[in-house]
C-alpha cells in the first residue's frame, strides 16, 4: 500500500471536500487518495480499492453534496502533470490545468486549444465532459487518450471508443482518464498570445469570476442559451439560502459565502422549474451531483 506520508502519494480519510470544490460546499469523502504521477495510481488501484470511485480535478463543475461522497475520491489536482510535445502532438495528463496547455502549447507554436484557458478545469474534466468555450470542444482535437480501469490497467484508446456530444461523453465501463494526446495546427504564437488574451477578457467581462462558482450549471438547449432562458425567467439575482443566481451572467450560481450544497441544489431544480413554465424547455445540468444529501 502506498505510504499515507509519502512525497508521490497520499491517502487521507474523511476529507471535507468542500476546501477542493470551487463551489466552497460538500461533505467529507471516506477516502481522498492524491496521486503525483501515473504509477503511483497504478499502484493503488492495483491493491484492490473497494467501493465507489469518483475522480476530482480542480473541483469546477462538480456540485458535492452535504452529507459526503462514499467510496474513494481520487484527486489529480495538483498531480498527473505530465506535459509535453510527442512529435506532432501536445501530450497532457489528467492533472494538467487546462490554462498552463493553452499557454504551453502556444509557447511551442500550435494553435487550437486557446480556448482552453477560458475553462476552469483540469484535462481529465475536459475529456470527461467534452468541455468547450467559443465554438470549440476538447475532443475535437484528441488523437487518442490514456485510461486506467479498477485494477489499475492502463489502456491506450482513440475516439471511436467512446460516444461523444456536446458536453457529453461515454465510454468503457469503470475506465477513467489518465492522459490525452492532443493534434494542433503550426501557428504563430504570439497569435495565440493575442487569442488567449482576448478569450480572458471575454471571460473577465461577462462571468463573476471574484466568486465562488463551479462555471456554466445549465447546458444550452439546442439553438438557444441557457443564460438567456433564465434571465427571461426573471430570475437573475434569485437566491436559495447562500446560493444566488449571479446578476452578471444567468447560467452561474453564486455561494454568497455561507452557501450549502442542498441551498444550491434547490436553486438548480427551482430554475428548471421557472424556465420550463415559462418556456416549456427542460434545462440539462451541465454540473455534476454527486454524493449523498445530509
Amino acid at each position: 500500500m502506498i505510504d499515507k506520508a509519502s512525497s508521490v502519494a497520499s491517502v487521507r480519510f474523511d476529507e471535507p471536500l468542500a476546501a477542493h470544490t470551487s463551489w466552497r460546499v460538500g461533505g467529507a469523502a471516506d477516502v481522498f487518495f492524491t496521486p503525483r504521477t501515473v504509477a503511483s495510481v497504478t499502484e493503488f488501484l492495483a491493491h484492490r480499492v473497494d467501493g465507489p470511485l469518483f475522480w476530482l480535478g480542480l473541483g469546477s463543475n462538480v456540485l458535492v453534496r452535504d452529507g459526503g461522497v462514499r467510496g474513494t475520491v481520487i484527486a489529480t489536482a495538483g498531480g498527473l502533470l505530465g506535459l509535453a510535445v510527442a512529435g506532432d502532438d501536445i501530450y497532457a495528463e489528467a492533472g494538467v490545468p487546462l490554462a498552463k496547455v493553452a499557454r504551453f502549447a502556444v509557447d511551442r507554436g500550435y494553435q487550437g486549444l486557446e480556448f482552453f484557458a477560458g475553462i476552469p478545469g483540469t484535462v481529465g474534466g475536459a475529456l470527461a465532459m467534452n468541455a468547450g468555450a467559443s465554438g470549440s470542444e476538447t475532443w475535437n482535437f484528441v488523437t487518442s487518450v490514456e485510461t486506467i480501469d479498477r485494477a489499475g490497467v492502463v489502456r491506450v484508446r482513440t475516439p471511436r471508443d467512446f460516444t461523444i456530444r456536446y458536453r457529453h461523453v461515454e465510454g468503457p465501463f469503470e475506465e477513467w482518464f489518465l492522459a490525452a494526446r492532443f493534434h494542433l495546427q503550426q501557428g504563430d504564437p504570439a497569435f495565440g498570445r493575442q487569442r488567449i488574451k482576448e478569450y480572458l477578457a471575454i471571460r473577465n467581462k461577462t462571468q463573476p469570476m471574484q466568486t465562488a462558482n463551479a462555471g456554466s450549471v445549465f447546458r444550452n438547449p439546442p439553438g438557444d442559451f441557457a443564460a438567456r432562458l433564465i434571465e427571461h425567467a426573471g430570475l437573475k439575482g434569485v437566491c436559495e439560502g447562500g446560493a444566488r443566481v449571479s446578476a452578471r451572467h444567468a447560467n452561474f450560481i453564486i455561494n454568497e459565502g455561507h452557501a450549502k450544497a442542498c441551498d444550491i441544489e434547490r436553486l438548480i431544480a427551482r430554475i428548471q422549474a421557472r424556465v420550463q413554465e415559462c418556456a416549456g424547455i427542460v434545462l440539462e445540468p451541465e454540473v455534476r451531483i454527486v454524493g449523498d444529501p445530509l
